[in-house]
C-alpha cells in the first residue's frame, strides 16, 4: 500500500506538469488509516521539505514554474493514499474549483 504510494508520489515528481491529483471515490476505511500512518511517519517530513524547496525555487524567475510544482506537490505529499494522478484532460475541473487549463 505504501510502495504503490511512493511510486505514484515519485512519477508525480518527476514530471508534474499537465496532470492533476484527484481523489478517488472508492477508497475505503483502509486509506484513511494508512494516511493517518503516513502523516505521523513520513508526510509531514515530505511536505515541509517540498514547501521549503518550492520556496527556494520561487527566488529565482527561472526557478518560478519547478517551484509551483513543488507546491503542487505538498497534498499528495501528505496524503497520498486515496488519491489518483490523472491529465487535465480527464477532469472537468481541479479538485479545488479551478477549471483546468493547460
Amino acid at each position: 500500500m505504501f510502495g504503490i504510494a511512493s511510486f505514484r508520489l515519485a512519477g508525480y515528481v518527476i514530471w508534474p506538469f499537465g496532470r492533476t491529483v484527484v481523489w478517488k471515490r472508492e477508497a475505503g476505511v483502509w486509506s484513511l488509516i494508512g494516511n493517518i500512518v503516513w502523516i505521523l511517519v513520513l508526510g509531514w517530513e515530505l511536505a515541509v521539505a517540498h514547501v521549503v524547496a518550492g520556496l527556494l525555487l520561487c527566488v529565482t524567475i527561472v526557478g518560478i514554474p519547478l517551484g509551483l510544482a513543488a507546491f503542487k506537490m505538498v497534498p499528495l505529499a501528505l496524503l497520498p493514499l486515496g488519491r489518483e494522478v490523472v491529465p487535465l484532460d480527464a477532469v472537468p475541473h481541479d479538485p479545488y474549483g479551478v477549471p483546468a487549463t493547460r
